[in-house]
């Protein structure tokens, strides 16, 4: 076995516990290989550890054929997941593929459609995380993107089409397979960097997430004061700050940071517990089709895997431009969809506005949340009350006030944006124990 980190050996020894690697399926070979040939088909398999939790992982052998993926390459793969599936512990995929084996023809596409089945099946149950290096083409790249978390190394190549392919481009125009355009662009990549720094994110990533749907992940030590005070946190400007102040030891690990900054999305640990922050991050207090999407995205991963959420709302209105008109209603619908039917606890602090419809969209206790409070100062009503007043001298002065949306039983509590930390921990304490009864039926359709 050798050590290089350019090998799939390599990169597994470099993600996994020292020594806890256990290989499987090694001796299987390819369907063309030449006689007594031994080459695990450019693939290697098993498990192992991280930080001592069990995780499955695969990386392909850029040295055999590219990593391209044949017959045995892609069974290899969906056999992994049926151990994952058994064990309920995560699959971690590292990528360095060529595509599909060309000279095997349907029984490489065959096994590959096959392995698509496997992650839709673990879908929602298991965490799938896929690390790029090399090249990631061509269906591997829908493999990727059905994953919950992908990270890229900074070389690394993810595209359907190569650059060069696309109509009117070229590479040097506009790198489509770069980790850059993959993690600002179609928001595909949730996290890039070195490749030292995607092994140490995937291992931040796996300590901070279950490791299951049944996985019970908040019995956990919290190191922070829960009644520490987070005096200025109203002062701060960008909600990445705030949230940081909010969490155990100011620890905040950023989902899809480059994508859509309107929003952010992430993880902190809150007395101890994970919980899922999705934040207004726009100076223009507005949301765009992107940050829907990301939100929706988010949102789906947490009530996946019964992560509570909390939801920082400072917003106005909607993004304007052509574009967001072309996608933004059908974003906004399925994020509206998306927080109603989460059935984990779900926690809004309006932190500045919440105005029109922008604001009820943002998790409001219309739409479903359990708890909501609003910052002394914070603003809620359809529009900025100047406004009001040019359409109407008959509306109560008032209106907008968190106090008046107080007495309305729109929010729970004024709360004192020094005691956020305290009042939000203790929200969640209460709500440890909740359970939704669903509506019978098949899936919705938004």
């Amino acid at each position: 076995m050798t050590s290089s980190l350019t090998t799939a050996y390599g990169r597994i020894n470099s993600l996994l516990d020292a020594g806890s690697f256990v290989e499987i399926g090694a001796h299987v070979a390819a369907k063309y290989s030449a006689a007594g040939e031994v080459n695990g088909d450019g693939v290697v398999t098993g498990y192992g550890t991280v930080d001592g939790a069990l995780v499955y992982v695969y990386a392909q052998d850029p040295s055999y054929l590219g990593g391209s993926i044949g017959e045995m390459h892609a069974r290899k793969i969906s056999r992994l997941y049926d151990l994952a599936l058994k064990m309920k512990a995560p699959v971690i995929a590292i990528v360095d593929c060529a595509g599909v084996r060309l000279n095997e023809g349907n029984d490489s596409l065959f096994s590959f459609g096959r392995m698509f089945a496997h992650q839709a099946k673990a879908s929602g149950i298991i965490p799938q995380i896929t690390a790029v290096f090399g090249t990631c083409g061509g269906g591997m790249a829908v493999a990727a993107a059905m994953s919950d978390f992908v990270f890229m190394e900074n070389d690394g190549k993810l595209f359907l089409n190569s650059p060069n392919a696309v109509e009117g481009n070229f590479e040097g125009k506009c790198d489509t397979a770069a980790a850059k355009f993959q993690s600002e662009k179609t928001g595909v990549a949730d996290f890039t960097g070195s490749a030292d720094e995607v092994y140490a994110g995937i291992r931040e990533l796996v300590a901070m997430i279950p490791h299951s749907n049944v996985d019970d992940f908040s019995f956990f030590e919290c190191s922070d004061d829960l009644n520490r005070a987070v005096a200025g946190i109203d002062s701060l400007k960008c909600k990445v700050e705030m949230i940081q102040q909010i969490a155990d030891n100011g620890k905040y690990l950023e989902v899809k940071a480059a994508n859509s900054t309107c929003i952010t999305t992430g993880f902190i640990k809150l007395n101890g517990n994970t919980v899922g922050v999705v934040a207004n991050n726009s100076p223009e207090k507005v949301i765009c089709f992107g940050g829907c999407r990301k939100a929706i995205h988010f949102v789906n991963f947490c009530d996946a895997f019964n992560i509570p959420l909390l939801t920082l709302v400072d917003i106005d209105g909607f993004k304007r431009n052509e574009n967001n008109e072309k996608m933004l209603s059908r974003g906004l619908a399925k994020l509206t969809y998306t927080f109603a039917n989460a059935s984990v606890p779900k926690v809004t602090v309006v932190v500045g506005d919440a105005y029109g419809t922008a604001g009820v969209v943002m998790n409001s206790k219309a739409v479903g949340a359990d708890i909501v409070y609003a910052w002394t100062g914070a603003k809620m009503g359809l529009m900025d009350k100047a406004l009001l007043d040019g359409i109407s001298d008959a509306v109560d002065k008032d209106v907008n006030a968190a106090e008046y949306n107080a007495r309305r039983g729109y929010v729970d509590d004024i709360i004192n944006p020094a005691e956020t930390r305290q009042r939000v921990a203790a929200a969640f304490e209460m709500l440890y124990s909740k359970d939704v009864e669903l509506l019978p039926k098949k899936h919705g359709t938004v």
